[in-house]
Parts: structure tokens; sequence; C-alpha cells
């Protein structure tokens, strides 16, 4: 018997997810080729609702559905209490999220992107240590539940991650990134060639005093910014109240220069797909409008314990149940130019990397962070790389009073497009 009808014959709801995952991963160690490998996870995951409590149980045995669905109903028997319902069908735009010429990617052809990317880094800093972690993905998640749902979901997600660092000394230089998307893009060397001119830009070093001044975030600095407010805006945290922006949507939290939203419906990107792994059809979420809080990022079972619909955020993975979380988290661009933000500060700070992210009590907004790359600007030019220099602050205060937004805009860390954003009078640390 199908073991979607079985489990429905003995709880009052039943979810089936079929995960199967195929990845190969290259590895680039300190410029040279370190590891090779093929890995393969197939497995189904099961949800049931009995007497109201909700369990989860997982296996990579496709053959042994009987212990599974014992073990499913036996959580069930000391799970939650979730007035949770799974989704009846529903209808779903057309996403690209997968793409042949990624699926039957060669490992020849990732090893010498690999070389490529190394070099062009050696090209810029011949001191660099340069490590490169390549990994091509074939997935598909079906999901089936006894309200009729029926979907299923393919996606070939490429990701390339560069980290470059020269040590001189006590001075240590460090730059990374990762591009992801999951249809295949001629420029995919965008990202690297950003690095190489920062790691360009380092060549000259500023010194800069300590004090009140403009800081310039560039979009991966922004994420000392953005970091607080995905955590804030995710509905786990919402319902927990550890989020301080829960019981305010409607309210007038920040500057009205911000906007903010999910939007898992573009083709191509890393977060992409028309449904989410719990069968709900995706859609563009506005979560932040002109600084006005709009709404969370909720799936099935965080939506439920707090009264509203599921935004299609659920994600899981074979093992884990679903949690919340964003698809491709869009900040809108400004109409600033990025050269007039620049050429309009007399002295202060462009920050373009911080260590320490996500460490901390990141839920509260705060932050306090020293920044791996970081340049002075004077009389709206960038003059240099400063060193020893760090940023403290909360991010619900600073983004009530945003100077301005750039109209230029990266993805970063291949799933949040950022543009740069510029902050009035900011506390700035330097050592001596």
């Amino acid at each position: 018997m199908d073991i979607l009808s079985d489990l429905s014959r003995r709880a009052s709801q039943a979810e089936v997810a079929d995960v199967r995952i195929e990845s190969t991963k290259i590895g680039f160690e300190a410029n040279r080729l370190k590891s090779s490998q093929v890995e393969e996870t197939a497995g189904l995951a099961v949800r049931v609702v009995k007497d109201g409590r909700l369990g989860f149980a997982a296996s990579s045995d496709l053959a042994a559905t009987d212990k599974l669905i014992a073990n499913a109903l036996e959580s069930a028997a000391y799970g939650d209490r979730v007035p949770i319902v799974f989704p009846a069908p529903q209808p779903a735009p057309a996403v690209a999220t997968y793409d042949p010429a990624i699926a039957e990617f060669p490992i020849p052809r990732l090893v010498e992107i690999g070389q490529q990317i190394v070099e062009m880094v050696l090209a810029t800093e011949p001191e660099a240590l340069v490590n490169v972690d390549l990994k091509r993905g074939v997935q598909r998640i079906g999901v089936r539940n006894q309200a009729g749902t029926d979907v299923s979901v393919r996606r070939s997600p490429l990701s390339i991650y560069v980290e470059a660092s020269r040590v001189k000394g006590d001075d240590v230089l460090f730059v990374g990134d990762i591009a992801g998307a999951t249809v295949w893009e001629e420029d995919y060397l965008a990202f690297v060639r950003r690095l190489t001119q920062l790691l360009e830009q380092a060549k000259r070093s500023a010194a800069l005093r300590s004090g009140k001044m403009p800081v310039l975030f560039a979009p991966s600095g922004a994420l000392m910014l953005g970091l607080p407010l995905m955590e804030g805006l995710n509905g786990k945290n919402v319902y927990a109240r550890t989020s301080p922006m829960a019981g305010k949507v409607g309210e007038q939290l920040f500057d009205p220069k911000l906007t903010i939203a999910d939007d898992p419906l573009l083709d191509g990107r890393f977060g992409s797909a028309a449904y989410d792994e719990e069968g709900v059809a995706h859609r563009r979420h506005v979560l932040v409008e002109q600084g006005v809080l709009r709404g969370f990022l909720y799936d099935l079972k965080t939506a439920a314990l707090s009264g509203v619909e599921s935004t299609g955020n659920g994600e899981r993975s074979l093992f884990s149940a679903p949690q919340p979380s964003p698809t491709n988290l869009i900040f809108q661009p400004g109409p600033t130019p990025l050269a007039d933000m620049i050429g309009g500060i007399k002295e202060g700070l462009l920050a373009v990397d911080a260590l320490g992210l996500g460490q901390g009590n990141v839920i509260s907004g705060a932050f306090s962070n020293s920044l791996s790359l970081a340049f002075k600007i004077e009389n709206g030019e960038i003059v240099g790389r400063v060193k020893d220099v760090s940023l403290a602050g909360n991010v619900y205060e600073l983004l009530r009073n945003v100077a301005a937004i750039s109209r230029e805009t990266e993805w970063v860390y291949a799933s949040l497009s950022l543009p740069y954003v510029l902050l009035d009078g900011m506390n700035v640390v330097t050592k001596g």
C-alpha cells in the first residue's frame, strides 16, 4: 500500500516528502586543488497529525516504510499540539529553477573554474592564499498530503564560495563571498572581479580617527544591518515574542527609504522555486514598505501557532522538520547613485566586511563587530584601507534615519540583494 494512504488511515492528517539530492563538490585550499567528492541523499520524511499532536520521522531507507510510519505515529503521541492544516492543492507560477547546463556539469569543468578563480585573485594579490568551494547539485523534493497536494520542485543549484587572505606580520587582509544560481549565468565570475577590485584598493592604506562620522555600508557590509532584521522577521521568533518587531505590523519602524521583500519568483535565483518545501505556492511578500512593517515569514507550523496563513517559507532537509526561512531577500534600491553618495562625504568610512557576523544577541538588533575590510573616504574619494576598526549599534535605532540608499545593488551570499546604505553620525572606533 502507498505510504500516504496508510498514514491517512491512521492519522487525521498526513504528509510525505520525497527528498532526493545529488551534489558534486570541488575544493581548493591555499591555491591548490584539495578535494573532490560526489554525494547522493535520498529518503522519505513524513509528518502526521494524530489527536491534535504533530509527529515527524524520516529515513533514508526507502523500503522501510512500516518502520517509518510507526516512528511518525509514536512521535505524534508526544508531539506538540499544533492546529496545523496541510495545504490543499494550489496553483503556482512557473519559475525557472533547473538548467541541464548545470545539472550535467562535469567535474573537470568545475576544477577549471576553480583554477581560473585562483589565478584571477593571484594576478591581483600574488601573496594571497585562496580557498574556493564549488558545489553543483540536482535537487528534487516532492510533497504529497492527504488534502490532495502533490507537487514536485526540481532545482539545479550551483554555488561558488571564494575567500582570499593575506597575512603580513600582524596585518591580516581577508575578502570573501558566495555566488549562487540555479540557471547558468554567463558572467558567473562577476563577483570574483569585485573581490579582486577590493584587493587592489586595499594596497593603499590610510589613517582614520575614532569618532562620530558617516558610514557607508557596502552590500556585503550591510549584512551587519540585515542579519538582525532577518531574524526579527522570522515567524518562529515572532511567535516566541523574542523579535523586537512582534506585534508591530502596520507601525512605522524604519526610515521611509527602506523597503524589504521576500521574492521566490525570480528566475534562476538561488532561493527561487514555484512551491516551498511544504507544498505551499510561492509568492512575493513585502515585509517592510517605506519603513512600515507589513508582515513576517511563516511556515505552516509557526503560521498555525500564530493564527495566520503560511507565507510559503517552509524550508526542510531530509532529517529536519520544516522551519521558516527567507527565499531571496531583496532590499530595494534607492534613487541615489553610489558616486554621489561617496562624493558627498568629507570624512567617513566605507564598511565592506565584518568579522563575527551572527555572534552575540543578534535578535535584539544589537551588533558590535570589528571590520575585516574597510576604507577611508576623504573629500569624496576612497583614499585607502583602514585597519583595526570596529562598529557598534542597534539596527532598530540606526535604520530610523537613513541618509541615502544607492541605486546600485549586488547579490551577496547568493540569496540577498543589497544596496549601499549610508548612515550619518555613527560611532567609529579605531586603535591608536
